[in-house]
């Protein structure tokens, strides 16, 4: 299928591994301009020499500004956001956790796609094909408990983009969240070991809890995410906004 995406112009934050790599690549592969970046600059330094790219950490508001400015000479324009960033956050009871570490949490999954959002807007009020699409979690509509932080963060990003959506439908941007479930890759893995030792468990028991609420008992991939993301920034996605668009093999509780 022709996504007619050839050209398109795309910034997606966090890219140099998992998720955002998966995403930076698939639009790559239709055709696309991508720039990207990441608090990783080896990982970046791996990306194929088309993709601009520079170290930013998103929670910084110079930081992003200097990566929008960046990013829009680069390409030439900006018809995509990806607010791709996002950490796990930490693992314990509420009364345990670091209000620092909450902070943090916030600061990378929520507050960071304002600060991206509020600098992208007016260069994608000028594009054809306007789109924003902000990573939430099957955590941004079920609760997780030990979680709390990351939890709150993926909620506060479903309202954030919902809340765009209406703003922002007259200029004809289309403004989305993707809600992945258990995503294949270290990350994921880095999440159901600290939950395993904060219990005190396996962590194959810990596993196999966190399938027994999916439908589809298998991992998320980063390329299915990619596959999504890909369409609705297309224009055959033109009218598909305001949408919490869950891809997580039907995951009903998060353990």
């Amino acid at each position: 299928m022709d996504l007619g995406i050839t050209g398109l112009r795309v910034l997606v934050t966090a890219g140099a591994n998992g998720i955002g790599r998966g995403i930076v690549e698939a639009f790559l592969a239709e055709g696309a301009k991508v720039y990207t970046c990441d608090v990783d600059a080896a990982g970046l330094a791996t990306l194929p020499a088309e993709i601009g790219h520079q170290v930013t950490d998103v929670a910084d508001r110079a930081q992003v500004a200097t990566l929008v400015e960046s990013a829009v000479a680069h390409l030439g324009g900006l018809d995509v956001l990806v607010n791709n960033a996002g950490i796990a956050g930490p693992t314990g009871k509420v009364e345990d956790i670091n209000p620092e570490d909450w902070d943090r949490c916030l600061q990378v999954c929520l507050t960071s796609q304002f600060n991206l959002a509020r600098l992208a807007v007016p260069h994608l009020r000028a594009s054809g094909n306007a789109s924003i699409v902000n990573l939430s979690s099957a955590a941004g509509h079920l609760g997780f408990a030990l979680r709390s932080p990351y939890a709150a963060a993926k909620w506060g990003v479903i309202g954030f983009t919902k809340s765009l959506s209406i703003e922002l439908g007259e200029a004809g941007i289309r403004v989305n969240a993707i809600l992945p479930g258990l995503v294949a890759g270290d990350r994921q893995r880095r999440v159901l070991e600290a939950k395993a030792q904060q219990r005190g468990l396996p962590f194959a028991e810990v596993e196999k809890a966190a399938f027994s609420y999916v439908s589809i008992k298998d991992y998320v991939t980063p390329q299915q995410l990619a596959d999504q993301i890909l369409f609705i920034c297309s224009p055959r996605g033109r009218t598909i906004s305001g949408q919490a668009i869950a891809v997580d093999g039907d995951t009903r509780m998060l353990a």
